[in-house]
């Protein structure tokens, strides 16, 4: 267990004690959602520029109920479309809260949530150059992935199944090889449905996974929450350990020496 207490998940050089983040959306109140975070052990919680309100004072804010001394925010570029609204939500954001590390998605469809990758990779290096540690939403192309890391992203965030599916990890193989062919953080991003689809990620050897849907419309949120919290962890321990060989023909448990 030492070892598993001694593995930080580290991003932009920063370390967090959980690999599970959690986003901010689609709770039916902010006390839950609080709730939910505080269960979940989560470090890093998404939060929605272009929605979620963060400076005005006449409306309840986010941080009245996550503080953001605890725990660190990481605005999104949520319902973008094109290159231009992302960086301008990134920008406003950096002004009001300071913030540097962010996560950039860049919307291609508003019916699937697909990522539009020209614009994705344009806006990683515009920000990056700007002096952003950005966190990347995209397709599960290693391609793809590989020309966000050349442009200077600092986590590649493919995605499990369109947002809000909650159909899991529909191409293993790609995670795999996106494994393989990067050092940056990999963290799962969009399309879990349930505790044993972060467990998968885990085993697959991504450094995290981040989860909104799948824990906001739960039918019990504070348990969901709790569930992936206990996956991740176990998913983690599972890949660190060491799986064995997988072999399709059967293997005896007990040796065959000393038979009666």
């Amino acid at each position: 267990m030492a070892k598993l207490k001694s593995d930080k998940l580290i991003i932009a050089k920063k370390k967090f004690n959980s690999r599970l983040i959690v986003g901010t959306g689609k709770y039916k109140s902010m006390s839950e959602c609080a709730k939910a975070i505080e269960l979940s052990g989560a470090d890093i919680v998404t939060v929605a520029v272009r929605r979620v309100n963060i400076s005005n004072n006449k409306k309840p804010l986010l941080m009245d109920y996550i503080d953001p001394k605890k725990i660190t925010y990481l605005p999104n570029t949520a319902g973008c479309f094109n290159s231009d609204e992302a960086l301008r939500t990134l920008r406003l954001a950096r002004e009001i809260g300071g913030w540097k590390l962010v996560k950039l998605e860049v919307l291609g469809d508003k019916k699937n949530l697909f990522p539009e990758m020209i614009e994705t990779i344009k806006s990683t290096e515009i920000l990056t150059k700007e002096g952003f540690k950005v966190m990347v939403y995209c397709n599960d192309d290693p391609l793809m992935a590989k020309r966000l890391e050349n442009v200077g992203a600092c986590a590649i965030m493919p995605l499990a199944a369109p947002i809000g599916s909650g159909l899991g990890i529909q191409n293993k193989v790609n995670i795999k090889i996106i494994r393989k062919q990067t050092k940056l953080p990999l963290i799962i991003d969009a399309g879990l449905g349930q505790a044993s689809d972060a467990t998968i990620a885990m085993e697959l050897g991504c450094d995290g996974v981040l989860v909104n849907t799948a824990i906001a419309k739960a039918k019990k949120p504070f348990n969901m929450a709790l569930a992936f919290k206990n996956a991740v962890i176990a998913g983690r321990q599972s890949f660190l350990s060491g799986r064995i060989t997988p072999n399709l023909m059967g293997s005896a448990s007990s040796p065959s020496k000393g038979i009666i």
